[in-house]
């Protein structure tokens, strides 16, 4: 995608209404970004996901506020479907590989993408350090999978420690089908929870082969069980929210969680 302040690069179609959409582009696109609108016809198919992303942060309209939001990439990259999820109007969202960057964002997503070692390994001591700092201070985080995984002080996978926001640690599912890929059902113990409600997501997609043991019960929000290991599917700790499970990949209930989750930030 193009670069912060860059003018997006959208791939028009050819043909007589291709001409005519790039005339309208070329019209908008030489007005100051502050004032740059979308045609009230436009078509998303004249643009691709990744320029439509930028696209998005420049058609703001005017008065209205915009969340920033940065999804810490580890380098293991396939982050599509997430960042797809994660489209919504006055929502900018950034990729970013330094943590000092990630965390000056309004809100942060670790994503589900890589092992924890590697995770860890990106994240480096000084980078650990204001990552745990800007989400014990209050910055809006949601943790995917190898997301959420992060978030606690270390794991049996190896790799060095993780951000420490939630206190436990992180071990091998105790079952013989590892790695555990599909659908789960999620036992909700909260007598309440904002998201899962909003979504109506009681089923979710798993893809993973190590669960999170938190020393405190109370923080987790649903538990989900394989074969005969109960681990937990969701855990909150102040602003801080991790889900096993992959919500970008869990059909519609899921995607609709991700935004519950955006609409939270944004209020």
């Amino acid at each position: 995608s193009a670069a912060t302040g860059d003018v997006p690069d959208f791939h028009l179609r050819g043909g007589r209404h291709g001409n005519a959409r790039k005339r309208r582009w070329r019209t908008a696109l030489s007005r100051p970004a502050a004032r740059w609108r979308l045609p009230s016809n436009f078509d998303r198919s004249v643009a691709t996901r990744a320029t439509m992303r930028e696209g998005a942060r420049l058609c703001i309209e005017k008065g209205e506020s915009q969340v920033r939001l940065s999804v810490f990439d580890y380098g293991a990259g396939n982050l599509h479907s997430l960042l797809k999820a994660l489209e919504r109007p006055r929502v900018r969202v950034q990729v970013d590989t330094d943590p000092a960057i990630a965390v000056a964002a309004d809100a942060l997503v670790l994503p589900g993408v890589g092992a924890f070692p590697a995770a860890t390994s990106a994240l480096g001591n000084a980078g650990r350090t204001i990552m745990q700092t800007a989400i014990r201070e209050g910055l809006p985080t949601l943790g995917i999978c190898l997301g959420m995984q992060v978030l606690f002080d270390e794991s049996d996978e190896g790799g060095g420690a993780g951000l420490g926001v939630v206190s436990g640690r992180v071990e091998r599912l105790r079952a013989t089908r590892v790695p555990q890929i599909g659908w789960n059902q999620l036992e909700i113990v909260a007598p309440r929870n904002a998201l899962l409600d909003a979504a109506a997501l009681r089923t979710a997609y798993f893809a993973n082969s190590f669960v999170c043991r938190p020393i405190d019960p109370s923080w987790v929000v649903a538990w989900s069980t394989h074969e005969q290991d109960r681990f937990p599917a969701m855990v909150r700790v102040g602003r801080c929210t991790g889900v096993q499970f992959h919500p970008e990949k869990s059909s519609t209930a899921g995607v609709s969680f991700v935004h519950a989750w955006l609409r939270e930030v944004q209020s």
